[in-house]
């Protein structure tokens, strides 16, 4: 097959907080890219076909005891490379060079010089505004290398050798702050490496499909199947790759939205050609639930106890003694950077553990299939219609799969699912409806003001209010709506005061238990999207 034609890109991850956001650039411009683990074999990645390399940054210092290192044959390939950071440094002490470590660091954004005729530069200004984040910096370019930019603090903030095909900057190109990112790494795939713009979501399919097959094969597989977008896509992806042999697993903990699991069952029974069972576990919930406040301790039990759920399933569906042997579910990128886990070798601070990532209990297992865990939600979503999926599932927003547990701050039980179901649905009605305001107005489905994001969150206090001249002590509710597209970051959504004076006035008049409504303006970071 022509190299243009299946062009792959493979990011080495060595730990960076922007791995995956370097793949997801490089197929913003039509280019499909994986992470690799920054470990991997020259051998393995000439057996991936891969058409050019980029090396991540990542938190250490090359001369640290425990850095990660890099396959120096991986530089006699013959394959473009483009370094960032630690990238930049590993590939200049791996090739002859030298980095030291500077008095001054340089942190957030500076102004590079770059010199004339720089490839990687090709239609850039000579003064540019870039992102840095590093104490630690090239001193001596390795034999054959030219510094191609600097800053007043950093002499070599990027280096070339053209005749190799090797670019690195000490910068972060892939972050927005980068004002000309974009273009270097449109130089460095077209202009360099001479690959072609023509990836895209139909390919993926195309591929997504056949990998899902060839995975499965004649076995079995479940799917942990919640009604939202991503495991929607996966069991659209399942349905096209290995029909019944797939069943779609719904199970209802009692911690849905109001209406919700009489809607999941709808959409799946009638508009998916797909086997599907409905598991009432309402009762086991509230009992492992009863009493718990800690938000870690009650994402492990429902993470758990859904194994369990679907372990049970898969023993009724054995046929001939042979057991169902995969379970599909719709984890994905931002979902495993959260809980700490990094499928390419590395690792990242737990934020929060999702329900999806909690390890099976004794007695408990599946091979996994997780065909979205490199992806971002806004590319999760384009899948979806390039599957075929309707809009209200595509665009349905996010809602986590410990449900209600997790928007209930401190103990769940009965009275308080039902003040905050009654709540909740207020906010979706009037948020829904304010976008498709948006909608209609601007032709966007996601503009520049509309929401991603909304719910109500019941915290464990109460306030003093007033009604009717007397005297109330009940719960507040926190409105919560916020602004992204791939949920690495979020801001609070600007809402026009008339729509929150609706929420609020329709929320204490027509929910019991509730007399007060506040608004959560923080964005992620420092806060996280959900409360617990």
């Amino acid at each position: 097959m022509d190299q243009k034609a299946s062009a792959k890109v493979l990011v080495l991850d060595f730990g960076a907080q922007y791995g995956q956001l370097i793949a997801r650039r490089v197929r913003d411009l039509n280019v499909y890219s994986e992470i690799v683990p920054c470990d991997i074999s020259a051998d393995e990645i000439r057996e991936m076909n891969a058409s050019a390399l980029i090396l991540s940054g990542g938190p250490a210092s090359v001369y640290a005891e425990d850095a990660p290192s890099i396959d120096p044959a991986i530089f006699d390939l013959g394959l473009p490379v483009l370094g960032f950071c630690y990238g930049h440094q590993i590939t200049a002490v791996t090739l002859g060079g030298k980095v030291g470590h500077s008095e001054v660091g340089e942190y957030g954004r500076a102004t590079i010089t770059r010199t004339a005729g720089a490839k990687l530069f090709n239609s850039t200004p000579i003064e540019q505004t870039v992102w840095m984040s590093h104490r630690d910096a090239v001193s001596e370019v390795p034999e054959g290398f030219t510094v191609t930019a600097s800053t007043d603090v950093c002499p070599v903030a990027a280096m070339e050798c053209v005749e190799r095909k090797i670019f690195t900057t000490q910068f972060h190109p892939e972050v927005k702050h980068s004002e000309y990112g974009q273009q270097l790494l449109s130089n460095f795939l077209f202009e360099i490496c001479g690959l072609e713009p023509n990836w895209s979501m139909d390919n993926l399919v195309e591929t997504m499909t056949a990998e899902f097959r060839e995975k499965v094969g004649d076995d079995r597989v479940i799917l942990a199947l919640s009604g939202g977008v991503d495991s929607s896509v996966v069991a659209a992806l399942g349905a096209r790759a290995v029909g019944k042999q797939m069943t779609c697993v719904f199970i209802n903990h009692g911690l849905l939205r109001k209406g919700e699991p009489e809607q999941v069952e709808e959409v799946f029974t009638k508009q998916f050609d797909v086997d599907f069972i409905h598991v009432h576990a309402e009762d086991r919930y509230a009992e492992l639930l009863a009493g718990v406040t800690e938000p870690e301790e009650k994402r492990r039990i429902i993470g758990t106890q859904f194994w369990k759920e679907f372990f049970a399933v898969a023993q009724q569906l054995e046929t001939d003694g042979k057991p169902v042997k995969y379970l599909a579910q719709g984890t994905i990128y931002p979902d495993i950077i959260e809980s700490g886990a990094r499928k390419t070798g590395g690792k990242t601070a737990t934020i929060k553990s999702h329900h999806n990532l909690i390890p099976f209990p004794e007695g408990v297992h599946f091979d996994l299939i997780e065909p979205l865990d490199h992806f971002f939600k806004d590319e999760v979503r384009a899948l979806g219609l390039a599957l075929g999926l309707p809009g209200h599932i595509v665009f349905r927003q996010p809602f986590p799969g410990p449900g209600l547990a997790i928007r209930i701050i401190g103990a769940v039980d009965k009275e308080k699912l039902e003040i905050l179901k009654n709540a909740d649905a207020i906010v979706r009605e009037e948020l829904d409806a304010y976008n498709q305001r948006l909608f209609e107005q601007t032709g966007e489905r996601n503009s520049e003001h509309s929401c991603w994001q909304y719910f109500a969150v019941l915290p464990d206090i109460k306030s003093v209010g007033v009604m009717g001249d007397e005297r109330t002590y009940q719960r507040p509710i926190i409105l919560r709506a916020v602004e992204s597209s791939d949920a690495m970051t979020a801001d609070w959504a600007k809402l026009p005061y008339d729509v929150l004076a609706r929420i609020s006035g329709r929320i204490v008049a027509e929910v019991p238990g509730a007399n007060r409504v506040c608004y959560d303006i923080t964005s992620k970071p420092p806060a996280t999207i959900e409360w617990e």
